[in-house]
Parts: C-alpha cells; structure tokens; sequence
C-alpha cells in the first residue's frame, strides 16, 4: 500500500493521499485550504497516481476547502458523511464566529457528484475497503476510516497525544467521550493512524499515553 501526504498552508491539515502502489489509482483524503490543487498534482506526478475520489473526514474548512475544485476538475466522487455534507456549500454552519466573519465575503459550492456515507457503511475504492466509522464529538458528522485492517484515517477526531476540539458547532465533548469509548479503544493496536493534523501514530502508541484514552481504559 502507497501512502503519502502533504501539510496545506493554512492549518497544517494533512491532505493524505492512498493508492495500492505507485502507477495506480488513488484515493485523496481531506485536501486543505488554500487550494492545494498544484500541491496534490505534484505528488500525483511524483507516484504516477490518478484520483478516483475524494473523502472528508469532516465538513471543516481547512479539511474540504479544495474538494471542489479537485473533484470537478478531476471529474470524480466527494464523500462525506450526511451530517456535515451542508458545510460543504456553508461552512458557516459548523464555524466560530471570528471564522464565519472571515467567510463572508467568499463563496462556496459542492463539487457535483457528493456521496453521503453512515456508520459502519464500506466503499471499495481502487481495490481497498474504506469503513467509515461515525465517530461525532469535533463535528456532528465526523468520521474516520479503517482500510484494510492496516490504517485509521482518524481526521481531527484522533492525534498523537490528543483528540480534537470540541468547542465548535456541532462539537460535543460528551459525545466525543463516547466516540472515544466505543469507536476508538474496539480498535487494534496495530493500526497506523493517519491523523488530521500532525504526525502520525499508532492505536497501540495512544492507548498507552494518550491522556483522554488512558483515563477511559480503566473504565472500559
């Protein structure tokens, strides 16, 4: 399996690119703002890559500013999960205030072709399995993706040491707890999490020293 990424500009979200191998088809997961377009296309071109689709861990702006674009130019799928398909158009929605003022004076559309995913639901895509899990708690639709028994696309739900916050709309601390709970700890110590902002970590890596998981373990 071939996986690579790129840190957008503005918020240093991972755009994480996965294919099969090199000279294959891809997928691209949670390209960030500003339009990462010319950045996407130089690691396509360095793998010999084609994207099939792209998917959103969630509806935020700095993980879905460049979907638009990259699926229309490309000509290809964007999934993400019902709850936060509306931020794709207006990202207002699920934004702080001081965000949304700067919003105001930009405009936003949905690619053409959006798939809506649900818990537990499975997409083969370029020969992979990608199970999205709903895991809400940052956003009201956040998901995360286990492909193939080997990686957990995690978004801003999971880091290396920490969890996303939960202080935006949609957010919730106590159903983050609960993502925490009965979607994160089921899952194997051998995954490789590809998280949404920083580096990369393990499932085993954070049950052992990730405080919001070790405070859960004795309870679980």
């Amino acid at each position: 399996m071939l996986v690579d990424s790129f840190a957008a500009p503005m918020y240093a979200t991972n755009c994480w690119v996965i294919a099969p191998k090199a000279g294959s088809e891809c997928v691209v997961i949670d390209p960030g703002m500003p339009d990462v377009s010319a950045t996407l296309n130089d690691l396509l071109a360095k793998h010999s890559l084609k994207p099939v689709a792209i998917i959103a861990t969630h509806g935020h702006l700095d993980h879905t500013f460049s979907i638009q674009p990259i699926a229309d130019g490309y000509q290809i799928p964007a999934y993400i999960h019902s709850l936060d398909r509306v931020a794709l158009a207006h990202p207002e929605k699920i934004h702080g205030p001081e965000f949304v003022a700067t919003l105001s004076s930009m405009e936003f559309a949905e690619p053409a072709d959006v798939r809506e995913l649900r818990n537990g639901e499975i997409v083969e895509i370029v020969g992979m399995k990608f199970k999205a899990l709903h895991a809400p708690g940052h956003t009201a639709g956040s998901l995360m993706f286990e492909i193939d028994d080997e990686l957990l696309v995690s978004g801003d739900v999971l880091f290396a040491g920490s969890i996303g916050r939960t202080d935006l709309p949609s957010g919730s601390a106590k159903d983050m707890e609960q993502t925490l709970r009965k979607k994160i700890l089921p899952l194997g110590d051998h995954l490789r999490v590809l998280p949404g902002h920083g580096e990369e970590t393990t499932i085993a890596a954070e049950k052992r020293s990730n405080p919001y998981l070790t405070k859960l373990i004795g309870r679980y």
